[in-house]
């Protein structure tokens, strides 16, 4: 299980870690920056990369389409293009771009071009958004690694606007306030709500038969 704020141990984590390096002599750490990723539920990218060392608050959102300001009614029901996703800020001092990526990758299906484990439909779609052509090179790279023996459908796209989701949607995975209904209960807290839908949604399930032990989010990791 991970520890808060703790990326997962192991060969993959291992290798990672080796790849860390600060600054020798430089007073200043440099500025945050930001990747911005779809992985199926936003919920479900915000716990996973919130556990992660160097990460800061991780805001979910909308991204991908052409109408401003989507509302959450309007990307569910598929009637835009956009992505259910997520923006990761970090601090490169702490955790690389490229060390991020490899952690995404390993955190969904990318074989899966028609959503992400029950949520079916292209606003659940896995993508890597970039800004640059370092930024897509360090995708393409990140792809090429992740060896799977068959075609990782994961696009790399060019970043667009991106609009933060309501705050219902904020940290839901750890808020305590309690929703009258949901297809997991009745008045139970959205942290319990969670739980439920993933568990049910089959995503850790298939993240551990595509990953195994690389996979870093397991419940059991």
């Amino acid at each position: 299980m991970f520890d808060l704020k703790t990326i997962k141990t192991g060969a993959l984590i291992g290798a990672i870690a080796a790849g860390c390096w600060i600054q020798a002599g430089t007073a200043d750490a440099q500025e945050s920056r930001t990747l911005t990723v779809a992985g199926g539920c936003f919920w479900c990218v915000e716990a996973d990369f919130e556990k992660v060392q160097g990460v800061g608050d991780v805001v979910s959102g909308y991204t991908g389409g052409e109408i401003a300001n989507p509302t959450y009614q309007q990307v569910a029901g598929g009637r835009t293009d956009h992505y259910e996703a997520v923006e990761i800020p970090y601090d490169p001092d702490e955790v690389s771009y490229g060390q991020l990526l490899d952690l995404f990758l390993r955190s969904v299906d990318p074989l899966d071009a028609g959503g992400q484990f029950c949520d079916r439909g292209d606003q659940y779609r896995t993508a890597i958004f970039v800004e640059s052509p370092e930024q897509r090179r360090a995708a393409e790279e990140a792809i090429a690694e992740a060896e799977l023996g068959q075609q990782i459908v994961t696009p790399i796209l060019e970043a667009g606007p991106f609009y933060e989701a309501e705050d219902y949607h904020q940290d839901y995975y750890k808020s305590d306030e309690r929703i009258a209904f949901s297809t997991v209960g009745l008045g139970v807290p959205k942290s319990v709500a969670y739980e439920r839908y993933r568990d049910r949604c089959g995503r850790d399930a298939r993240i551990e038969r595509i990953w195994g032990s690389d996979a870093p989010f397991l419940p059991s990791s």
